[in-house]
């Protein structure tokens, strides 16, 4: 038989040969966005493609050379192919439907009806309204419209209570969340307003370049852009504290199941990258949150250059437009922040390195292993990674040329450095684990930055996957080698003193030395202990299947369907949180009438953050300003004002320019400018005035 049906459309199953001799796969609308096989949706791998679930141990390298053969061939015969990044076809075997397991058989059968030879029914013409409404049906049952929907709920679920009182509270502290909240509302306004002056910020005045004293979330702009205030800045923050979370779950399950992994285990992976216990400490950094870019590009550029996992470099499933929008979304990731940005630009850097001399070397076999049109999207893909990420790279080396207090030293890698027993102690905002290591944690130098535990479920599921998995045997080595050098790294200082591993890269580098927590790079630990884990869970779901199959009747029963669930269940049992939801200080009503420049008092890292959001009524410059380092002329600013008012802090203030003082009484206890509003100031030519729960000195 050469044609098969597929519902009730006849569709040729052979390739069929094209006028520029190429011979493709029919076109299929759901492949351009469909991931690798599902493998707990079929019994068993496609033959000569990647062994059994069992791990596939004796006939791995053998299938996978014969794999590399036929995927060569293609791509030879892909030499003067008018469609040389084509290859959304593939063939019946390539789609996620294929071996279904709601798919009972096809309509050859079922027995011909005799009668339509006598007057066959004239096939359906559909309207323009009705093709519509079928596209949308299609789009909302897709698979990634599910993933997106479930992972937005799940968000919600696993953050909360975030959402209870979204415009009132923030997330672990107020402090740090403050900063990030100003800092998505001064993109958002300066962009409306006149972008030429971005990088020079309303905070820590006279200083120039003050944008770019920390990590940006640049890439967050456009949101910055609804609202003006404080409380719709928290509001900002915490819908996109959320919708970091939802992206994390939804990029690390779009790569999985690119790589080759089923649904549920891609869903594990999605999971423990976005909710693993070591996060719950960075509640408070919402750039180390925002890494959903990560996952989600690596999936982009894979499925663009038709190579998964498991089942290695296939050309006819190449894909220039899924390439050029991975390289946008890593450039996205990287607008929001070189804190993890910059090991993933070096990582991609390292990828295209690598493939550049695979080809070097297997250059005689393979001529065109790309195709013209990848190749450009590559080309223009990857320079506009590097335009964004040297644009942005300006201001913070400028920013290093005129403080250059701002260098980290390898003594202050060293003090967030983490040990190994790091690896295995949660934080306290941790449900399950954060009273139970309560005594591990006090043990350690600096807490927060050192509690790295992924959780326990994922390594046991990672350890599971290093001998039972669709992966092959030497792609769980390589991932299992990814793991512990990526945890060498994340011990800073720690491991031989960072010899072999950090140093070498603070000191050659460019940018790393910028980098002052080596614990994030847990990040990539999760990504690839999830990967593991990814393909033990699709094995088993497929063994799973296996069992079913030998039923009466052949279906899973409700305890095996349970099974399944259940290392997704445990995953985010552990990644259940005890985040604190603190009340955000109100704004005091001199912030919205005092103009600029003007400095508010007490002043310190912590006291100046609250005072950055609450200038994002009108943005009038002012000293105050939280970072991670201060800048000289701040500290002598402070220093100065510790006697306000006198003759000399208020000659001093005058000569920088500050026009206003606003000091906050119910903050100056215990501070140095404690007793300060009881020193007189009539000779200084100074007016006071009580505005509201805040004193204002006019200079």
């Amino acid at each position: 038989m050469t044609t098969e049906q597929s519902g009730t459309t006849g569709r040729r199953s052979g390739a069929e040969p094209r006028p520029d001799g190429d011979a493709t796969a029919p076109d299929r609308p759901d492949d351009a966005t469909a991931p690798d096989r599902p493998d707990d949706a079929t019994g068993t791998a496609p033959p000569g493609e990647g062994g059994t679930a069992g791990g596939g141990s004796g006939t791995d390298d053998t299938a996978g050379k014969k794999a590399e053969a036929r995927d060569e061939a293609a791509a030879e015969g892909d030499a003067h192919d008018a469609r040389t990044n084509g290859g959304d076809g593939g063939t019946a075997a390539d789609k996620p439907d294929a071996g279904d397991e709601n798919t009972t058989g096809t309509a050859d059968d079922k027995a011909a009806d005799p009668w339509s030879a006598f007057g066959p029914a004239p096939e359906p013409v559909l309207g323009r309204a009705r093709r519509a409404v079928r596209a949308v049906g299609r789009f909302l049952v897709h698979e990634w419209t599910l993933a997106a929907v479930a992972a937005l709920a799940l968000a919600a679920a696993m953050t909360w209570p975030t959402l209870r009182y979204p415009r009132h509270t923030l997330p672990q502290d107020y402090w740090d969340p403050s900063l990030q909240a100003w800092q998505m509302a001064w993109s958002g306004h300066i962009l409306r307003t006149d972008p030429a002056m971005l990088w020079h910020a309303n905070t820590f005045y006279p200083e120039n370049w003050s944008f770019a004293f920390s990590d940006t979330l640049l890439g967050y702009a456009p949101a910055g852009l609804i609202g003006v205030g404080p409380e719709h800045a928290v509001l900002r923050y915490n819908i996109m504290f959320v919708l970091a979370h939802a992206l994390a779950a939804f990029g690390a399950y779009v790569l999985a199941r690119q790589l080759g992994a089923g649904r549920i285990g891609g869903a594990v992976a999605g999971a423990s990258f976005a909710y693993a216990p070591w996060l719950l400490a960075q509640a408070g950094h919402l750039h180390i949150l925002s890494n959903g870019g990560i996952p989600l590009a690596l999936a982009m550029l894979a499925r663009g250059h038709g190579w998964s996992l498991r089942y290695g470099y296939r050309p006819r499933r190449r894909h220039a437009g899924w390439a050029f929008a991975g390289w946008l979304v890593a450039a996205w990731q990287l607008s929001l922040g070189f804190g993890i940005g910059l090991p993933f630009a070096y990582m991609l850097a390292g990828t295209v390195l690598v493939a550049v001399v695979l080809w070097f070397v297997r250059r005689r076999r393979v001529k065109r292993p790309f195709g013209r049109r990848l190749f450009l999207a590559d080309v223009f893909g990857g320079l506009a990674f590097a335009a964004v990420g040297a644009a942005l790279a300006v201001p913070y080396f400028k920013v290093a040329e005129l403080h250059p207090n701002a260098e980290r030293t390898l003594g202050d890698i060293g003090l967030y450095s983490p040990p190994a027993s790091g690896f295995f102690t949660a934080p306290a905002e941790s449900r399950v684990w954060g009273g139970l290591h309560e005594g591990a944690r006090a043990v350690l130098p600096w807490h927060p930055e050192m509690t790295l535990l992924p959780g326990f479920v994922l390594y046991a599921l990672a350890a599971g996957g290093l001998f039972f998995s669709v992966w092959r045997v030497r792609h769980r080595i390589f991932l299992l080698a990814g793991v512990l050098v990526t945890m060498a790294l994340a011990m800073g200082t720690r491991f031989f003193g960072g010899r072999f591993t950090y140093v070498p890269l603070f000191d050659y580098v460019p940018g790393w030395s910028g980098l002052r927590t080596p614990g994030r790079m847990m990040l990539w630990t999760t990504l690839l202990l999830g990967l593991l884990a990814a393909g033990a869970v699709t094995a088993f779901c497929m063994r799973v299947r296996e069992l079913a199959a030998e039923r009466v009747p052949p279906w899973p029963g409700p305890w095996l369907r349970l099974a399944t669930l259940l290392p997704l269940a445990l995953v985010l049992v552990e990644g259940l949180n005890a985040t604190p939801q603190p009340v955000v200080p109100r704004q005091p009503a001199a912030m919205r009438t005092v103009d600029g420049p003007m400095l508010v008092l007490p002043s310190s890292q912590n006291l100046d953050q609250p005072v950055m959001l609450w200038s994002t009524d009108r943005f009038q410059p002012m000293v105050n300003g939280g970072s991670g380092f201060t800048p000289r002329s701040q500290a002598q600013i402070r220093e100065a004002t510790v006697s306000f008012p006198d003759y000399a802090s208020v000659d001093y203030l005058r000569q920088i320019g500050v026009k206003n003082v606003v000091v906050l009484r119910d903050e100056l206890e215990g501070t140095p400018w404690e007793g300060m509003l009881d020193r007189p100031v009539d000779a200084l030519g100074v007016t006071r005035e009580q505005v509201g729960e805040a004193v204002v000195f006019r200079l």
